[in-house]
Protein backbone atom coordinates (compact mmCIF):
# COMPACT_ATOMS: atom_id res chain seq x y z
CA UNK A 1 0.00 0.00 0.00
CA UNK A 2 1.53 3.65 -0.97
CA UNK A 3 2.45 6.42 1.30
CA UNK A 4 -0.82 8.54 0.34
CA UNK A 5 -3.34 5.51 0.96
CA UNK A 6 -1.98 5.33 4.69
CA UNK A 7 -1.93 9.04 5.09
CA UNK A 8 -5.68 9.35 4.01
CA UNK A 9 -6.22 6.18 6.34
CA UNK A 10 -4.62 7.66 8.89
CA UNK A 11 -6.71 11.23 8.40
CA UNK A 12 -9.18 9.96 8.08
CA UNK A 13 -9.24 8.37 11.72
CA UNK A 14 -8.10 11.52 13.43
CA UNK A 15 -11.87 12.88 12.09
CA UNK A 16 -14.89 12.63 13.65
CA UNK A 17 -17.74 10.51 12.29
CA UNK A 18 -19.47 14.10 10.95
CA UNK A 19 -16.13 15.57 9.50
CA UNK A 20 -15.93 12.00 7.48
CA UNK A 21 -19.30 12.21 6.51
CA UNK A 22 -19.04 15.61 5.26
CA UNK A 23 -15.61 14.68 2.86
CA UNK A 24 -17.51 11.96 1.68
CA UNK A 25 -20.66 14.14 0.50
CA UNK A 26 -18.38 16.82 -0.68
CA UNK A 27 -16.27 14.38 -3.01
CA UNK A 28 -19.67 13.10 -4.45
CA UNK A 29 -21.02 16.49 -5.23
CA UNK A 30 -17.61 17.11 -6.75
CA UNK A 31 -18.54 13.79 -9.13
CA UNK A 32 -22.24 14.80 -9.59
CA UNK A 33 -20.96 18.33 -10.75
CA UNK A 34 -18.96 16.81 -13.88
CA UNK A 35 -20.33 15.64 -17.06
CA UNK A 36 -22.09 12.21 -17.74
CA UNK A 37 -19.24 9.51 -18.79
CA UNK A 38 -19.57 7.29 -21.14
CA UNK A 39 -18.61 3.61 -20.72
CA UNK A 40 -16.10 2.41 -23.21
CA UNK A 41 -15.91 -1.09 -22.46
CA UNK A 42 -17.99 -3.78 -20.77
CA UNK A 43 -21.72 -5.20 -21.90
CA UNK A 44 -24.62 -7.42 -20.25
CA UNK A 45 -22.97 -10.30 -22.39
CA UNK A 46 -19.82 -10.25 -20.51
CA UNK A 47 -20.37 -9.81 -16.67
CA UNK A 48 -18.20 -10.07 -13.49
CA UNK A 49 -18.51 -13.35 -12.72
CA UNK A 50 -17.84 -14.82 -8.86
CA UNK A 51 -18.82 -18.26 -8.74
CA UNK A 52 -22.27 -18.80 -9.65
CA UNK A 53 -22.93 -14.86 -9.18
CA UNK A 54 -22.85 -12.53 -12.33
CA UNK A 55 -22.65 -8.51 -11.79
CA UNK A 56 -22.85 -6.90 -15.61
CA UNK A 57 -19.82 -4.55 -14.75
CA UNK A 58 -17.68 -1.72 -16.99
CA UNK A 59 -15.43 0.94 -17.41
CA UNK A 60 -15.81 4.42 -17.69
CA UNK A 61 -13.72 6.58 -20.45
CA UNK A 62 -11.85 8.24 -17.33
CA UNK A 63 -10.93 4.22 -16.13
CA UNK A 64 -13.22 4.60 -13.10
CA UNK A 65 -14.60 0.63 -13.11
CA UNK A 66 -18.30 0.32 -12.38
CA UNK A 67 -20.46 -2.18 -11.16
CA UNK A 68 -24.32 -1.89 -12.65
CA UNK A 69 -26.66 -1.12 -9.84
CA UNK A 70 -29.40 -3.68 -10.94
CA UNK A 71 -26.79 -5.96 -11.47
CA UNK A 72 -24.69 -5.43 -8.20
CA UNK A 73 -28.48 -5.80 -5.95
CA UNK A 74 -29.54 -8.93 -8.24
CA UNK A 75 -25.72 -10.41 -7.12
CA UNK A 76 -26.45 -9.44 -3.49
CA UNK A 77 -30.02 -11.02 -3.76
CA UNK A 78 -31.71 -8.19 -2.87
CA UNK A 79 -35.03 -7.27 -5.04
CA UNK A 80 -35.42 -4.52 -6.99
CA UNK A 81 -37.39 -1.21 -6.85
CA UNK A 82 -37.40 1.38 -4.03
CA UNK A 83 -38.04 1.07 -0.40
CA UNK A 84 -42.12 2.83 0.42
CA UNK A 85 -41.00 3.93 3.43
CA UNK A 86 -37.44 6.13 2.01
CA UNK A 87 -37.60 6.27 -1.44
CA UNK A 88 -34.78 5.21 -1.40
CA UNK A 89 -33.30 1.87 -3.21
CA UNK A 90 -33.47 -1.56 -1.45
CA UNK A 91 -30.30 -1.87 -1.32
CA UNK A 92 -29.22 1.25 0.73
CA UNK A 93 -32.52 0.70 2.67
CA UNK A 94 -31.05 -2.84 3.48
CA UNK A 95 -27.59 -1.24 5.06
CA UNK A 96 -29.61 1.46 6.75
CA UNK A 97 -31.43 -1.03 8.51
CA UNK A 98 -30.49 -0.64 12.45
CA UNK A 99 -29.32 -4.45 12.64
CA UNK A 100 -26.55 -3.76 9.79
CA UNK A 101 -26.05 0.33 10.04
CA UNK A 102 -23.67 0.47 12.84
CA UNK A 103 -21.28 -1.80 10.97
CA UNK A 104 -21.24 0.21 7.84
CA UNK A 105 -19.01 3.32 7.24
CA UNK A 106 -20.29 6.98 6.21
CA UNK A 107 -18.19 7.04 3.04
CA UNK A 108 -20.44 3.74 1.74
CA UNK A 109 -23.95 5.53 2.92
CA UNK A 110 -23.04 8.72 0.67
CA UNK A 111 -21.75 6.25 -1.87
CA UNK A 112 -24.43 4.56 -2.21
CA UNK A 113 -26.83 7.69 -2.53
CA UNK A 114 -25.21 9.21 -4.92
CA UNK A 115 -24.47 6.27 -7.67
CA UNK A 116 -22.53 7.07 -10.87
CA UNK A 117 -24.73 7.86 -13.78
CA UNK A 118 -23.11 6.59 -17.50
CA UNK A 119 -24.05 6.05 -20.93
CA UNK A 120 -23.16 1.95 -21.57
CA UNK A 121 -20.99 1.59 -24.90
CA UNK A 122 -23.72 0.49 -26.81
CA UNK A 123 -25.72 4.15 -26.18
CA UNK A 124 -29.27 4.62 -25.12
CA UNK A 125 -30.62 5.40 -21.96
CA UNK A 126 -28.20 6.08 -19.06
CA UNK A 127 -27.27 3.70 -16.12
CA UNK A 128 -26.51 3.47 -12.82
CA UNK A 129 -23.39 2.18 -10.96
CA UNK A 130 -20.99 1.74 -7.96
CA UNK A 131 -17.15 1.82 -8.04
CA UNK A 132 -16.31 -1.32 -7.99
CA UNK A 133 -14.50 -1.83 -4.82
CA UNK A 134 -17.62 -0.96 -3.07
CA UNK A 135 -19.09 -4.68 -3.13
CA UNK A 136 -16.07 -5.54 -0.84
CA UNK A 137 -17.39 -2.64 1.72
CA UNK A 138 -20.51 -3.87 1.35
CA UNK A 139 -19.84 -7.03 1.72
CA UNK A 140 -17.57 -6.41 4.91
CA UNK A 141 -20.27 -4.60 6.48
CA UNK A 142 -22.79 -7.26 6.24
CA UNK A 143 -20.66 -10.04 7.43
CA UNK A 144 -19.62 -8.38 10.06
CA UNK A 145 -23.29 -7.72 11.38
CA UNK A 146 -23.58 -11.24 10.87
CA UNK A 147 -20.76 -11.87 13.22
CA UNK A 148 -22.81 -9.25 15.32
CA UNK A 149 -25.53 -11.52 15.77
CA UNK A 150 -28.34 -9.64 14.99
CA UNK A 151 -29.39 -10.36 11.59
CA UNK A 152 -32.89 -11.77 11.10
CA UNK A 153 -32.80 -15.17 8.47
CA UNK A 154 -33.95 -13.14 5.31
CA UNK A 155 -30.68 -11.14 5.60
CA UNK A 156 -28.70 -14.12 6.68
CA UNK A 157 -29.41 -15.35 3.27
CA UNK A 158 -27.57 -12.26 1.85
CA UNK A 159 -25.12 -12.70 4.24
CA UNK A 160 -24.55 -16.31 2.20
CA UNK A 161 -23.97 -14.40 -0.98
CA UNK A 162 -21.12 -12.34 0.68
CA UNK A 163 -19.40 -14.78 1.71
CA UNK A 164 -19.22 -16.14 -1.37
CA UNK A 165 -18.78 -13.23 -3.23
CA UNK A 166 -15.63 -12.89 -0.36
CA UNK A 167 -14.63 -15.51 -1.14
CA UNK A 168 -14.55 -15.29 -4.76
CA UNK A 169 -12.27 -12.31 -5.02
CA UNK A 170 -9.57 -10.48 -3.08
CA UNK A 171 -10.02 -6.42 -2.19
CA UNK A 172 -7.30 -5.67 -4.50
CA UNK A 173 -8.21 -8.12 -7.24
CA UNK A 174 -11.29 -6.72 -8.14
CA UNK A 175 -10.36 -3.98 -10.51
CA UNK A 176 -8.04 -7.07 -12.43
CA UNK A 177 -11.38 -8.95 -12.55
CA UNK A 178 -13.61 -6.23 -13.62
CA UNK A 179 -10.91 -5.42 -16.44
CA UNK A 180 -10.75 -9.11 -17.55
CA UNK A 181 -14.25 -9.46 -18.06
CA UNK A 182 -14.62 -6.19 -19.77
CA UNK A 183 -11.71 -7.02 -22.26
CA UNK A 184 -10.21 -3.59 -21.21
CA UNK A 185 -6.79 -4.83 -19.98
CA UNK A 186 -6.08 -5.76 -23.63
CA UNK A 187 -6.63 -2.27 -25.03
CA UNK A 188 -5.15 -0.88 -22.01
CA UNK A 189 -2.02 -2.28 -22.75
CA UNK A 190 -2.48 -1.23 -26.50
CA UNK A 191 -3.02 2.39 -25.25
CA UNK A 192 0.00 2.58 -22.99
CA UNK A 193 1.90 0.97 -25.76
CA UNK A 194 0.44 3.85 -28.40
CA UNK A 195 1.44 6.27 -25.70
CA UNK A 196 5.13 4.91 -24.98
CA UNK A 197 5.84 5.38 -28.45
CA UNK A 198 4.14 8.69 -29.05
CA UNK A 199 6.65 9.57 -26.43
CA UNK A 200 9.63 8.56 -27.98
CA UNK A 201 8.82 8.96 -31.89
CA UNK A 202 9.36 12.67 -33.36
CA UNK A 203 6.82 13.63 -36.35
CA UNK A 204 9.61 15.46 -37.99
CA UNK A 205 13.16 14.65 -38.39
CA UNK A 206 15.20 15.87 -35.79
CA UNK A 207 18.39 17.94 -36.72
CA UNK A 208 21.55 15.55 -37.11
CA UNK A 209 24.10 15.50 -33.75
CA UNK A 210 26.81 13.64 -33.30
CA UNK A 211 25.94 11.05 -31.16
CA UNK A 212 27.51 7.84 -30.74
CA UNK A 213 30.80 7.89 -29.57
CA UNK A 214 34.19 6.56 -30.62
CA UNK A 215 34.26 4.90 -27.18
CA UNK A 216 31.17 3.14 -28.17
CA UNK A 217 32.80 1.87 -30.99
CA UNK A 218 36.06 1.00 -29.69
CA UNK A 219 34.30 -0.96 -27.35
CA UNK A 220 32.76 -2.71 -30.08
CA UNK A 221 35.58 -3.67 -31.82
CA UNK A 222 37.63 -4.56 -28.81
CA UNK A 223 35.30 -6.84 -27.51
CA UNK A 224 34.79 -8.79 -30.54
CA UNK A 225 38.17 -9.44 -30.99
CA UNK A 226 38.86 -6.82 -33.83
CA UNK A 227 41.30 -4.25 -34.12
CA UNK A 228 39.96 -0.56 -34.02
CA UNK A 229 40.45 1.06 -37.62
CA UNK A 230 42.04 4.83 -36.86
CA UNK A 231 42.24 5.43 -41.04
CA UNK A 232 38.49 5.59 -41.40
CA UNK A 233 35.40 6.28 -39.52
CA UNK A 234 33.64 3.07 -41.83
CA UNK A 235 32.37 0.65 -39.93
CA UNK A 236 31.02 -2.85 -40.57
CA UNK A 237 27.58 -3.21 -41.87
CA UNK A 238 26.86 -6.03 -39.41
CA UNK A 239 27.75 -3.54 -36.71
CA UNK A 240 24.16 -2.09 -37.51
CA UNK A 241 22.26 -5.11 -36.21
CA UNK A 242 24.53 -5.21 -33.20
CA UNK A 243 23.47 -1.64 -32.72
CA UNK A 244 19.72 -2.31 -32.72
CA UNK A 245 21.00 -5.33 -30.65
CA UNK A 246 22.40 -3.50 -27.59
CA UNK A 247 20.45 -0.39 -27.80
CA UNK A 248 17.30 0.50 -29.66
CA UNK A 249 15.82 -3.16 -28.51
CA UNK A 250 16.65 -1.62 -24.89
CA UNK A 251 14.89 1.86 -24.99
CA UNK A 252 11.27 1.03 -24.68
CA UNK A 253 8.56 -1.59 -26.09
CA UNK A 254 8.43 -1.30 -29.59
CA UNK A 255 10.69 1.81 -30.83
CA UNK A 256 12.88 -0.12 -32.85
CA UNK A 257 9.88 -1.54 -35.09
CA UNK A 258 8.77 1.96 -35.24
CA UNK A 259 11.46 3.08 -35.84
CA UNK A 260 12.25 1.32 -39.43
CA UNK A 261 8.21 2.18 -39.80
CA UNK A 262 8.49 5.72 -40.20
CA UNK A 263 12.35 5.90 -41.18
CA UNK A 264 11.90 6.87 -45.44
CA UNK A 265 14.56 4.85 -47.59
CA UNK A 266 16.20 5.68 -50.53
CA UNK A 267 15.66 4.00 -54.32
CA UNK A 268 18.76 1.69 -52.92
CA UNK A 269 16.74 0.41 -49.54
CA UNK A 270 19.08 2.43 -47.57
CA UNK A 271 17.73 4.69 -44.60
CA UNK A 272 17.54 8.20 -45.56
CA UNK A 273 18.50 9.21 -41.64
CA UNK A 274 19.47 8.02 -38.70
CA UNK A 275 16.89 6.10 -36.26
CA UNK A 276 17.96 9.11 -33.53
CA UNK A 277 16.94 11.70 -35.68
CA UNK A 278 13.36 10.10 -35.77
CA UNK A 279 13.40 9.97 -31.72
CA UNK A 280 11.77 13.17 -29.82
CA UNK A 281 13.96 15.41 -28.14
CA UNK A 282 12.82 15.53 -25.20
CA UNK A 283 12.05 12.10 -23.93
CA UNK A 284 13.45 9.74 -27.01
CA UNK A 285 17.08 11.35 -27.58
CA UNK A 286 17.88 11.89 -23.74
CA UNK A 287 16.82 8.21 -23.01
CA UNK A 288 19.14 7.35 -25.91
CA UNK A 289 21.84 8.95 -24.94
CA UNK A 290 21.84 8.00 -21.18
CA UNK A 291 21.54 4.41 -22.84
CA UNK A 292 24.27 4.84 -24.62
CA UNK A 293 26.59 6.08 -21.76
CA UNK A 294 25.47 3.14 -19.73
CA UNK A 295 26.41 0.66 -22.43
CA UNK A 296 29.87 1.99 -22.84
CA UNK A 297 30.31 2.19 -18.95
CA UNK A 298 29.22 -1.36 -19.27
CA UNK A 299 31.89 -2.28 -21.94
CA UNK A 300 34.76 -0.93 -19.78
CA UNK A 301 33.83 -3.37 -17.30
CA UNK A 302 33.22 -6.05 -19.08
CA UNK A 303 36.07 -9.09 -20.40
CA UNK A 304 35.05 -10.20 -23.73
CA UNK A 305 31.52 -9.97 -25.63
CA UNK A 306 30.25 -12.71 -23.88
CA UNK A 307 30.72 -11.08 -20.80
CA UNK A 308 29.62 -7.68 -21.91
CA UNK A 309 26.48 -9.33 -22.88
CA UNK A 310 25.47 -11.23 -19.52
CA UNK A 311 26.16 -7.61 -18.15
CA UNK A 312 23.56 -6.25 -20.55
CA UNK A 313 21.38 -8.62 -20.34
CA UNK A 314 20.92 -8.25 -16.37
CA UNK A 315 20.92 -4.14 -16.40
CA UNK A 316 18.88 -3.41 -20.15
CA UNK A 317 17.15 -6.30 -20.67
CA UNK A 318 15.60 -6.25 -24.11
CA UNK A 319 11.94 -5.25 -24.39
CA UNK A 320 8.95 -7.96 -25.11
CA UNK A 321 11.95 -11.09 -24.57
CA UNK A 322 11.73 -13.06 -21.51
CA UNK A 323 14.18 -14.83 -22.00
CA UNK A 324 17.94 -13.48 -23.73
CA UNK A 325 18.70 -14.96 -26.95
CA UNK A 326 22.25 -14.73 -28.58
CA UNK A 327 22.27 -13.27 -31.95
CA UNK A 328 24.15 -14.83 -34.48
CA UNK A 329 25.68 -12.02 -36.36
CA UNK A 330 27.50 -14.80 -38.32
CA UNK A 331 23.98 -14.77 -40.34
CA UNK A 332 25.18 -10.88 -41.24
CA UNK A 333 27.94 -10.79 -42.82
CA UNK A 334 29.66 -11.06 -39.86
CA UNK A 335 33.51 -12.56 -39.84
CA UNK A 336 34.71 -12.70 -35.93
CA UNK A 337 33.54 -14.74 -33.56
CA UNK A 338 32.49 -12.61 -30.69
CA UNK A 339 34.76 -14.42 -28.01
CA UNK A 340 37.09 -11.07 -27.66
CA UNK A 341 40.88 -11.16 -27.60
Amino acid sequence: MNGKSEGGKAAAKAMTPEQRKSRAERASKSRWETPTLKATHGSLDHPLCIGEIEIPCYVLEDGTRVLSQRGLMGGLGISLGSSGSSGDDRLTSFLSNKSISPYTTNELAVMLKNPIKFIPPHGGRSAYGYPATILADICDSILAARKGGDLSESQKVIAERCEILVRGFARVGIIALVDEATGYEKDKKKDDLAKILEAFIAKEIQPYLPTFSSEFYEGIFRLRGLNFPTDTVKRPMYFGHITNDIVYKRLAPMVLEELKKVTQKDPSGRNKHKFFQMLTSNKGYPKLTAHLGSVTTIMKLSKNWEDFMEKLNILHPTFNQTLPLPLNYTDVGCDDDGKGL
